[in-house]
């Protein structure tokens, strides 16, 4: 018991250690994989962010460019007035993203963001003064100062902005490898989770393994010894048999020797009584003389007739069951034959006397049981087989659901010689009772009778 409960904890140790190990690489890897979705939506959220933004920046940078060149360039003065009001919308804007473009900053980006915001001061300070100007100033001196002033300085301004999308690039592709670092260490994780899993896994296969091989030894050692019971309880009742067969011809050859002579003396005195009451002349006596001789020879051959003869140590099988036969008939009127080919006198004692009870208990059920009027008796003797057949034409039976003691002690017997017996039979149709005996090298089949 204590070794029973021990496998068990073991056990239950084992495959909650396996499943809870599951669980925990399970959670991790969820967990981490949330991690890593929630950091690149972030990163990739922040960059898509700033690249709007700095493309405004940009765009404003541009556009306000042109603005400025219409406004120098167009000489009626409600045109450049439209012109003059876009640029100073297109600085709002500008200085509007600066300030969320501010809110956005990381180290590396804050040199850069300042050196264009100080360009982007100083290009609106050197645009103020053009403001002031008549439509002919703005003739004659727009076209140098957009060559020398305008179009270097947004040229600058469009540089500093390149520089600061290729670092909010940098921290993309920065956070990309922050995200492949979080994957690689999800894989070490992962693959530590299972090597650990299969190593457990393993060793409760082993430790699975040799406690179902424990039990199958020890299943098969219970087996076994269930057989060797069986085959004792066999060689048992082997032993009973023959102890009840030998208690048999002893008390058969008891009944022939003792019995059987006292009871032919009587026959003998009977006869004699018989004779002097005849020369008496007294016929009543002589009746009664002849009747008690009968009843006297019918007791000597129903004794017989019941135990085991002697005929069947002394003449061998066939002289037996042909008695049997004879005496079967004589008694009950049923016609009983019997057919015999090659069967040796040799036969061990064993088979003599299976071949001769079952051939008695079977004769005895038909005459008894199935009421038949005839009974077939066959044996034959083959290379290494003894065969008996008995048939009747009785009223049958059913087989599976009527099968008394005299059957059983039949199967029991042929079981134990290692043999078969098979009964056929129906309502109305007769019995057939067939037995196969297996035989050693030695019996050889010398005669037939028939």
């Amino acid at each position: 018991m204590n070794v029973a409960r021990t496998n068990r904890l073991v056990l239950i140790a084992g495959f909650g250690g396996l499943l809870l190990l599951m669980a925990f690489a399970g959670i991790d890897a969820l967990q981490t994989l949330q991690q890593i979705e929630s950091s690149n939506d972030t990163i990739r959220e922040q960059f898509q962010l700033r690249t709007r933004v700095l493309e405004r920046i940009r765009g404003d940078v541009y556009v306000s460019g042109t603005y400025v060149r219409d406004y120098l360039l167009e000489p009626e003065s409600g045109k450049a007035e439209g012109h003059r009001f876009s640029l100073i919308e297109t600085r709002h804007d500008m200085d509007s993203a600066i300030d969320e473009y501010r809110s956005l900053l990381n180290e590396q980006e804050a040199g850069p963001f300042r050196e264009l915001t100080e360009n982007l001061a100083a290009y609106w300070r050197v645009l103020e003064p053009v403001f002031q100007w008549t439509a002919d100033e703005r003739m004659q001196k727009g076209y140098l100062f957009l060559r020398d002033e305008v179009f270097p300085r947004r040229q600058s301004m469009l540089g500093i902005a390149d520089q600061i999308r290729d670092l909010n690039e940098a921290q993309l592709e920065e956070g990309r490898e922050e995200v492949a670092r979080t994957f690689a260490q999800l894989r070490r994780r992962l693959v530590l989770s299972v090597g650990l899993l299969i190593v457990l896994g393993l060793a409760l296969a082993v430790i699975i393994t040799r406690k179902l091989l424990a039990l199958e030894n020890e299943t098969a050692r219970h087996y076994q010894e269930i057989v060797h019971a069986r085959e004792e309880l066999k060689q048992l009742s082997a032993r009973l048999v023959e102890a009840q067969e030998n208690e048999r011809r002893s008390i058969s050859r008891e009944l022939h020797d003792e019995i059987g002579q006292a009871l032919t003396g009587v026959l003998v005195e009977m006869a004699n009584l018989s004779t002097l009451i005849r020369a008496r002349d007294l016929p009543a006596v002589e009746t009664k003389a002849a009747e008690i001789k009968r009843l006297v020879e019918n007791s000597i051959s129903n004794m017989a007739l019941l135990l085991r003869p002697s005929m069947l140590d002394d003449l061998g099988l066939v002289p037996a069951l042909e008695w049997q036969a004879r005496e079967v008939s004589k008694r009950t009127g049923v016609w009983v034959t019997v057919a015999a080919e090659g069967v040796s006198e040799d036969l061990p004692e064993e088979h003599k006397t299976c071949v001769y009870r079952i051939m008695q208990e079977a004769v005895h059920n038909a005459v008894q049981h199935a009421s038949a009027r005839s009974v077939k008796v066959a044996v034959r003797q083959e290379a290494d087989r003894l065969l008996l057949s008995v048939q009747d034409d009785g009223k049958g039976f059913q087989v599976a659901r009527q099968r008394g003691m005299g059957l059983l002690g039949m199967e029991e017997r042929v079981s134990y010689l290692g043999g078969r017996l098979q009964v056929e039979s129906a309502p109305g149709q007769g019995t057939e009772l067939r037995v196969v005996l297996p035989l050693a090298a030695a019996a050889k089949p010398l005669r037939q009778h028939a």
